[in-house]
């Protein structure tokens, strides 16, 4: 055979035509996954402001009882003489 001649492809009539590949890995992007869950997000949340109202409920009722010490009497102070 000399360099010139060529081959020529040759498919057969009868029978299955194989071909071998090799499978390759194919890498995908990485997924993030969140390290905190949406729902225990919303939790946390729910926590937080209701740590907050009942904080703002306590100062509220502090405030008031405050106001109420600090008020004046509504009635006249009694006093005593010894004569």
């Amino acid at each position: 055979m000399t360099s010139q001649e060529t081959f020529r492809e040759v498919l057969p009539k009868r029978g299955l035509v194989f071909q071998e590949s090799s499978s390759q890995m194919v890498l995908c992007k990485p997924k993030l996954l969140p390290l905190k869950s949406f729902t225990l997000q919303k939790l946390e949340k729910m926590q937080r402001e209701a740590s907050e109202k009942a904080k703002d409920q306590l100062r509220d009722e502090a405030q008031a009882l405050e106001q109420a010490s600090n008020s004046t009497p509504t009635h006249a102070p009694e006093t005593m003489t010894f004569d």
